[in-house]
């Protein structure tokens, strides 16, 4: 079947095309393009201003590394906070955690919650959950008027441009930290440790100057940069490989279980150099 090619141009140097069948939509929001794609390798998948967030081929991978560890790190994970994430695959894997009583999901753009509830429902499966909020508005500013409150906040954001760059911000991390209860964890996705070192360095070492405990773990998600993401924790109380594994409760997932959680910490010597 001959279809037409999608290209993200991941870096000024680096390209990844795949084919697609079909667009599906193609709307601009006030803040980006927000389309859904019909790929012949990895499945439907959402592109904002030309650059991949997530396939329905992998994005478990992605979403349940983002949510499990954290949650799984922290013993009373009532209440939760997802920044970002619009297309919902972190709040389904937020909800369907036993001991969430509630998850709040603020995101910027309506405009992606609507693709993803229209054309990615396996993804944003979650949105009329009862343990979940949906808030349409800014996170920083969200973050801002909540003080010790969350035990688990995730910061599921796109790639540091336009309305997501002050997600990577000290400031905005010191800001999570007073939304946090006195025991809370943060994690937020932080890229390819390939193509932005710079950026998984700083931002471990802001987290370290703020947390008790600050910690980078990985994850393979093959349609991203590099197909090697990262994760940076900070925890004011709990250490991520300190786990009881026979405490993590089951859950049916596919790409997490126990012993990745502790395997993920464990980084190639060219991550940790980039932590010195």
């Amino acid at each position: 079947m001959k279809g037409l090619w999608f290209s993200e141009l991941q870096t000024s140097t680096l390209k990844i095309s795949c084919m697609t069948k079909s667009v599906l939509c193609s709307e601009q929001s006030q803040y980006q393009n927000v389309a859904v794609l019909d790929t012949l390798p990895y499945g439907r998948m959402l592109v904002l201003d030309d650059v991949i967030q997530t396939t329905v081929k992998d994005e478990f991978i992605y979403h349940e590394m983002i949510s499990l560890v954290a949650l799984n790190t922290h013993p009373f994970p009532r209440n939760v906070l997802i920044i970002g994430g619009g297309d919902g695959g972190t709040l389904r894997e937020v909800t369907r955690h036993p001991a969430v009583e509630k998850a709040t999901l603020v995101e910027i753009d309506e405009k992606v919650i609507e693709a993803s509830r229209k054309y990615l429902p396996q993804i944003g499966s979650a949105f009329d959950d009862p343990k979940a909020e949906i808030v349409v508005a800014d996170g920083i500013k969200h973050v801002q008027e909540h003080e010790n409150e969350y035990d688990v906040i995730i910061i599921d954001s796109t790639d540091p441009v336009g309305p997501a760059v002050g997600l990577f911000s000290e400031d905005f991390y010191r800001q999570v930290h007073r939304a946090l209860k006195d025991d809370g964890i943060l994690v937020a996705q932080t890229e390819s440790p390939f193509f932005n070192e710079e950026l998984v360095s700083s931002v471990y070492k802001s987290l370290k100057k703020i947390f008790a405990i600050s910690k980078v773990y990985l994850a393979t998600v093959p349609s991203y940069p590099g197909g090697l993401w990262c994760f940076t924790m900070g925890s004011k109380k709990y250490d991520p490989e300190q786990v009881d594994l026979e405490k993590i409760p089951p859950l049916n997932t596919r790409y997490y279980n126990p012993q990745i959680h502790k395997a993920a910490f464990v980084l190639p010597n060219f991550i940790a150099e980039l932590l010195k």
